[in-house]
C-alpha cells in the first residue's frame, strides 16, 4: 500500500552537505508521520528525524546540522544534511507512520535505503 523510495545519498568530505529525497507512493501522504532513520555498518539501526503535524524531532547527535521537511503535494520528505562528519556514514532509510503504540510512534513502511558516506 505505501511505496518509499530514498535518493540523494553519495560521497562527500567532512564538513559538506547532501540532501536526501524520499518519494512516497500513497493515497494520502499527509496523513502519514515521516522519519529519518540510519544504520550504520555492525550497528542498530538509529532515529535521525522526523516530521509530524505537531513539529519536528531530531536525534541529538544531529541537532542543529540536519533539517527535516515535506512537500505534500509531491508526496516528498527531505532530510536537508549539513556540517557532515565521518560518523554521519550509515545507509539512511525513510520511514512512515500512522500510528502511535504504547512505546511511541510505529513505523511500518520503509524505504530500500541510500548510502552516505562522509569522508575526512
Amino acid at each position: 500500500q505505501v511505496q518509499l523510495v530514498e535518493s540523494g545519498g553519495g560521497l562527500v568530505q567532512a564538513g559538506g552537505s547532501l540532501r536526501l529525497s524520499c518519494a512516497a507512493s500513497v493515497r494520502t501522504f499527509s496523513n502519514y508521520a515521516m522519519g529519518w532513520f540510519r544504520q550504520a555498518p555492525g550497528k542498530e539501526r538509529e532515529f535521525v528525524a522526523s516530521i509530524t503535524w505537531t513539529g519536528t524531532y531530531y536525534a541529538d547527535s544531529v541537532k542543529g546540522r540536519f533539517t527535516i521537511s515535506r512537500d505534500n503535494a509531491k508526496n516528498t520528505v527531505y532530510l536537508q544534511m549539513r556540517s557532515l562528519k565521518p560518523e554521519d556514514t550509515a545507509v539512511y532509510y525513510c520511514a512512515a507512520s500512522d500510528r502511535v503504540g504504547s512505546r511511541g510512534r510505529e513505523y511500518d513502511y520503509w524505504g530500500q535505503g541510500t548510502q552516505v558516506t562522509v569522508s575526512s
